[in-house]
């Protein structure tokens, strides 16, 4: 099974990306994991994106799509794999499948997690993190912080929703209610089979 996990600030990507590809056996690859990896590694492309990072500066997309690429190539992914925080951009979906058609593999399904933008607020604003004994919000929790990221999330990201749902392969899941009940409509959508029976493809 072949995934990419797609969803705003706040709509529990993190935690369903970690359980939908446990169920299916199959990592669940981060764009963050994969950068760490590379930059701790001092590989090549590694020492690139740093050059970029320490300036402040985006890491171009052929670095990261080149990063993805080599990752999912791992003999780990060679079953299958959950993307979560990769393509960002159309251009990085129509290089992705370029570089699954290169591997000889393809996408199965593409999750969109939807939440209502108030309650994606609360959640986000309402966090708190502890500092010297003290329960504080950090700076980009707060809540004129979190509309402004998730109107970026918006303007740059969403399109890949239309983009896949014209490749016939989006499917969007109502992402609140409790975690187990998020996760069995993501499975559903992905045409997995209920617990116990083996996953296919």
């Amino acid at each position: 099974m072949r995934v990419v996990l797609l969803g705003p600030p706040g709509a529990g990507k993190g935690t369903q990306a970690q359980i939908i590809a446990g169920r299916f056996g199959v990592p669940a690859i981060s764009t963050g994991d994969i950068f760490r990896a590379n930059v701790s590694g001092q590989t090549e492309l590694g020492q690139q994106a740093k050059t970029y990072m320490d300036a402040g500066d985006l890491v171009p997309d052929e670095i990261t799509v080149a990063m993805v690429k080599d990752r999912l190539a791992e003999p780990d992914a060679k079953a299958g794999f959950l993307l979560d925080g990769f393509p960002r951009t159309i251009a990085q979906a129509e290089q992705l499948r370029e570089s699954l058609t290169e591997l000889g593999h393809q996408l199965d399904c593409v999750l969109e997690l939807v939440v209502d933008e108030d309650e994606l607020v609360r959640r986000l604003s309402g966090r708190r993190m502890l500092v010297d004994g003290e329960m504080v919000q950090r700076d980009d929790d707060k809540p004129e912080t979190v509309r402004h990221r998730l109107q970026v999330y918006r303007e740059q990201t969403a399109p890949l929703s239309g983009f896949y749902e014209t490749e016939g392969l989006l499917a969007r899941i109502d992402a609140i209610g409790e975690v187990d009940e998020v996760t069995a409509r993501a499975l559903a959508a992905c045409g997995a089979p209920e617990p116990g029976q083996p996953a296919a493809g």
